[in-house]
Order: structure tokens, then C-alpha cells, then sequence
């Protein structure tokens, strides 16, 4: 399987100067290209990477930035462009900006890249143009290279390893499942009665967000001081979005290593997370808790709970199931009754049909686990499982 490795680079700063002229290039060729294919697409014509590539080649004779940078870099970017429009379209496609999208760049063949270990605690890559890159070595790479991407997180550079572990997909573990709510109090509550959170940002760190946010929106846009403070909010942010992602890795690795079957909502995150502005002839209401709303749900990583659950049940031998939403919270577990106002508050439920009381999570979770078994049609993950799946409607004549 391909699994990815991230190092923290140690450039010099002659190579942390010419990794940011490789990262503006690349951002340059992404958004003329991006602006080529919606010129064609207006005139009901198409434009291919094949002849987008012979034109940047052309183009470097007469702009020596763009022949500064590695070949190799340029074209995928052009390969990501094609991708891109081809998965989401070409007027779906975003350009990229140096104010809102870091530096990154990335080596396709691993023929140009060499991978050394130096000591105990680094090792050192050579990357086309260059050069030798020293890099803090946390762990073993773990398999052949395929690629190497050079990216800016937070104001530091790392590089990411795309390797292939050698490792084929674990057979079935046959653990009991496990239904998984997702929720903005409680990041993941379980159908075991499982409550997993964690705080991300500590009171301080967050009295001195708020303060750098204050700081930013009084500071003239493009002064050495406004960046300045962009670089220390950025700093930051990484420090909160590490937390994050060790949390979900952590979780995620857990509940498929303790189960075999992990039953999810698929939600729909970008919409349930869109603003309530609304348009100046139509505002919208309650627009300052649906923003505080939208801020809490995105902090506790929904949809990166999803990706780790279904990249560690790859190696945990268990399955993650997707089921509808809908009625999760409103419908009791014990009775199945579906009344809204059971969900007394964000923590309790007590049914209004039975005698049923518990924690709303928990509850959410129970209804998600039934409906996952019911999809997969057994009820059973034992070694021995059956093969057997519902049996299909018998219309009456």
C-alpha cells in the first residue's frame, strides 16, 4: 500500500530562498494554466497537458525564473492542473494565491531522489537544483520511494515521502463493531458508551490568538509588521492542527484495531459548515452562531476522523461503513420512536414513547451502528462469520 512519511527540512537560507522561488513558479504555472484552459473552455475548445507542457517549455526562453526552477516540478504541476479539472471542472478549479496558498512543489521520480541517513537523529535528501537537504529523521521510511513533496506548514519547510510499505490489506480482524457519532461537545462518542476529546488550544494560546487576530486587523495590509504577525498566527495554527491530527490518528487507530466494523454518518461537511450570510437582498439570520457553530465543528476534524478511519482499517483488518444521517439524534434506540423533542438537550435524551434515558451521543451512536448492520446485511463479525445477506423483498402479485 502507499502511505506517506513527513520530515522536518533544515534548508540553509540560500535553499529556503530558492524553495520559495520554486513554490512561486510553480503557483505561476498553475494559474496561467488554469486562466489557458477556461480561455479555450470559452471558445468550446479543450487544451491538453501534452501541448500545455510545449508551450511552458517554449515559455522558458523567454523567462528565466520559470528555467530556474526543476522541469520536472513545472510539469506536475500542469498534471495536478489536468486532474483537477477533470475531477471538478474546469470553472470549479480555484487559483492559487502567495497570500492564501503556502509554497509546494513536488518531485515525481524517484530516479532524482536519494534518501541517506546521516545519524541518529537526521538524514539528508538530494532534491533536483537543490542540492542536499538535511531533514530531522523521526522514523524509518518504511518502503521504496515514489515521490517527494517539499511544502511550507507554519513557517517551516518539510518534505512528505510517498513510499509503497510492501504491505497487502489485513484479512477481517472479526471484532464486534462499533457505531462512531461525531460531535461538536464530544469529538467522538462510540455505541459502547465511549466518550473520546481532547482541547486543541490551551487558554493562553488562546487569549494570544485572539490578541494577534486584534493586532492584524489594525496593521496596514502589506507592512513588515502585518507579516510579521501573519508568521507568529501561522505558527500558531500549525501548533493547533498537529494536536488535531494526533488526536484523529490516535482515535482513529483504536477504533479499528479494537473493531471490525466502524459505522460512520456521511455527512456533508462543506454544507453543514456554510455561511448564513446570505446575499444583500436576501440576509441571512443568525449569522454569528452559525459562524461560531461552523468554527466549532471544523475544530474538532470531522472529516479527518473519516480519512484516518479508512486509511488505519487498511492495516487494522476492519471496514468503515458510510450510512444516512438522518433521524440519528431524534430516534430512540431502544424503542425506535422518532420524536425531536426526546433530544432534551445537546447531552441528554430521554425518550417521549418509552421509559429510555441516556446520554444523546451515545444514543446517536446506537442508531448508527443498527443502520450500519442493516446495510451490510449481518449482524455477525465473528471468525466464523455467515455470508449470508437479507433476503430480498418478496412483491406481493
Amino acid at each position: 500500500m502507499l502511505t506517506g512519511r513527513r520530515y522536518l527540512l533544515a534548508f540553509t537560507p540560500e535553499q529556503e530562498t530558492f524553495a520559495e522561488r520554486i513554490g512561486d513558479a510553480c503557483r505561476m504555472v498553475w494559474n496561467t494554466g488554469l486562466e489557458q484552459r477556461r480561455a479555450y473552455r470559452r471558445r468550446g475548445a479543450f487544451v491538453s497537458y501534452v501541448e500545455q507542457a510545449r508551450q511552458m517549455a517554449e515559455a522558458k526562453k523567454d523567462f528565466p525564473w520559470l528555467a530556474e526552477a526543476p522541469s520536472h516540478t513545472l510539469q506536475q504541476t500542469l498534471r495536478d492542473l489536468e486532474r483537477a479539472c477533470k475531477t471538478h471542472g474546469t470553472w470549479r478549479v480555484k487559483w492559487r494565491s502567495r497570500r492564501m496558498n503556502a509554497p509546494t512543489f513536488r518531485f515525481p521520480d524517484p530516479r532524482h531522489i536519494s534518501v541517506e541517513r546521516i545519524s541518529r537523529r537526521w538524514g539528508r535528501v538530494k532534491l533536483p537544483k537543490l542540492g542536499w537537504v538535511r531533514f530531522r529523521w523521526t522514523r524509518p521510511l518504511g518502503g521504496q520511494l515514489r515521490n517527494a513533496t517539499v511544502l511550507k506548514d507554519g513557517g517551516r519547510w518539510y518534505i512528505s515521502f510517498c513510499v509503497e510499505d510492501g504491505i497487502a490489506e489485513t484479512t477481517p480482524n472479526g471484532k464486534p463493531a462499533v457505531g462512531v457519532d461525531r460531535g461538536v461537545k464530544v469529538a467522538v462518542a462510540t455505541s459502547d458508551g465511549t466518550m473520546r476529546d481532547r482541547w486543541f488550544v490551551t487558554p493562553g494560546e488562546a487569549a494570544r490568538m485572539r490578541r494577534l487576530q486584534q493586532q492584524l486587523a489594525r496593521q496596514r495590509k502589506g507592512s513588515n509588521r502585518r507579516a510579521a504577525t501573519r508568521a507568529k498566527l501561522a505558527r500558531l495554527n500549525a501548533r493547533v492542527r498537529n494536536r488535531r491530527s494526533d488526536f484523529l490518528a490516535w482515535t482513529a487507530d483504536r477504533l479499528t484495531r479494537d473493531h471490525g466494523l466502524v459505522v460512520v454518518e456521511d455527512l456533508k461537511i462543506k454544507s453543514m459548515t456554510a455561511s448564513a450570510k446570505g446575499t444583500g437582498d436576501a440576509p441571512g439570520r443568525g449569522v454569528r452562531q452559525k459562524a461560531g457553530l461552523n468554527r466549532a465543528i471544523l475544530s474538532k476534524g470531522w472529516g479527518g476522523l473519516l480519512d484516518s478511519l479508512e486509511h488505519k482499517a487498511r492495516y487494522n483488518g476492519s471496514r468503515v461503513v458510510r450510512v444516512p444521517p438522518a433521524y440519528t439524534s431524534q430516534r430512540c434506540s431502544a424503542c425506535g420512536a422518532v420524536d425531536a423533542k426526546s433530544r432534551e438537550s445537546q447531552a441528554v435524551f430521554a425518550c417521549t414513547s418509552c421509559a429510555h434515558t441516556g446520554n444523546a451521543d451515545v444514543n446517536a451512536a446506537k442508531n448508527i451502528l443498527a443502520a450500519g448492520l442493516a446495510v451490510t446485511g449481518r449482524g455477525d463479525l465473528a471468525d466464523g462469520r455467515s455470508v449470508k445477506r437479507q433476503p430480498p423483498e418478496v412483491k406481493a402479485a
